[in-house]
């Protein structure tokens, strides 16, 4: 399977693609994937769906005797032999954290920056089984994997449109599709935020990957960095008035208080150090509240050096997340599952070499003989966001 970042989409080059299509509209991409074969089959997907720890889902659309419904995993695996014939769905969200291969598959979406990425989601739909007409707040990309799928697309939505009432999911309450496509495998559907969307599987053993991004919302920048620049603020700090006159009307707030506190704000606003260690503290933090890749046995400073000469290939762990940022002196801050790590010029090269693939060979690392690249990779390895591969 192809690893590498992709440089075409179907008849797309990917430069094209960006400038045209993304963040602006649909796009179907044919034979973007050639030759193309799912990484998991629907048994194993099922299998998937009944372990402890994984987020799936069971939706069953209306049907004579069944009213729409949705349930939670981890299922039981008898769950699969009681469903209906037909128009049911389930969803397996975070593929890539338990399926290297799934994680390897991503890397072909890289052309967007990776901190972007957010997880592999893989569904398997009997014939007519679909969510549902919804939308999404973020880009996706819907590869089709087995079988074929109808997609109908139309019109964008935000938060103040109707939707079906007494359903635990945002299912459209009125759906006019402007277009409609049948997907084969290796075919990719995109979709941009807040584009309405609605797949029906044509027949069983319709698997489908969905490929989301992160796009936090202005709510939750605001509410998080403000959370993260107040913790670090000295208390003296605070709203000051020195060029204060003689009020008119000692009630009024007037434009000169608005503006103090406008400029005292701005001034953490651009701070430029507190953005980019919220940003790659906030897009690298784990996914799940479980993620806890701690390895079974850990190393002392001593002893690693000799540990990496008897190494040859190590990996990302797949459930964590990479990100860096440049700083002043030629080194680097590197992000890795929602904590900072300073990085000093010597071990940039190595650090950036790691960050680009899922898998590294060691002998191909910069300035892995570098004191401080070992130590960094030691603190990644003890604390489970790297492992060497056998």
């Amino acid at each position: 399977m192809n690893t590498a970042p992709l440089s075409h989409l179907g008849h797309l080059d990917i430069a094209t693609f960006l400038r045209d299509y993304w963040h602006k509209k649909p796009v179907l991409l044919r034979n973007a994937l050639p030759d193309f074969q799912s990484l998991i089959s629907g048994d194993e997907l099922a299998g998937l769906a009944c372990e402890e720890g994984v987020e799936a889902r069971l939706i069953i659309a209306e049907q004579p005797g069944h009213d729409w419904s949705l349930e939670h995993g981890p299922f039981d695996e008898t769950r699969f032999s009681s469903l209906p014939a037909n128009q049911w769905t389930l969803l397996v969200q975070a593929v890539d954290h338990w399926l290297p291969e799934a994680a390897d598959f991503l890397q072909q979406f890289r052309f967007i920056p990776n901190w972007r990425l957010d997880d592999l989601m893989i569904s398997y739909a009997a014939d007519g089984g679909g969510v549902g007409p919804h939308f999404d707040n973020y880009d996706v990309f819907l590869v089709q994997a087995e079988g074929r799928r109808r997609w109908e697309i139309g019109g964008h939505f935000n938060s103040h449109t109707p939707l079906r009432s007494g359903l635990p999911v945002k299912i459209l309450q009125q759906w006019q599709p402007e277009q409609v496509f049948e997907l084969e495998p290796g075919d990719i559907l995109y979709v941009p935020p807040c584009v309405g969307h609605n797949g029906i599987a044509l027949g069983d053993g319709c698997i489908t990957y969905s490929v989301g991004f992160r796009a936090p919302s202005l709510q939750e920048v605001l509410r998080d960095f403000s959370d993260y620049v107040g913790e670090r603020l000295l208390p003296e700090v605070r709203y000051a008035d020195a060029d204060l006159h003689l009020p008119q009307a000692s009630a009024q707030i007037d434009e000169a208080a608005i503006e103090r506190l406008r400029q005292l704000l701005h001034s953490v606003v651009d701070n430029r150090e507190y953005l980019a260690q919220w940003l790659g503290k906030y897009m690298t933090e784990p996914k799940y509240d479980e993620h806890d890749p701690a390895p079974e046995e850990s190393f002392s400073a001593q002893e690693w050096p000799e540990v990496l000469q008897q190494q040859s290939r190590i990996r990302l762990n797949e459930s964590s997340r990479y990100a860096w940022t440049e700083v002043g002196d030629g080194g680097l801050t590197l992000f890795v599952d929602g904590a900072a790590i300073p990085c000093p010029p010597p071990a940039a090269a190595g650090v950036k070499r790691l960050c680009e693939s899922n898998e590294v060979d060691l002998a191909q690392l910069p300035g892995l003989d570098e004191p401080a690249l070992q130590a960094m990779l030691l603190v990644l390895y003890n604390q489970g966001s790297l492992y060497f591969v056998d």
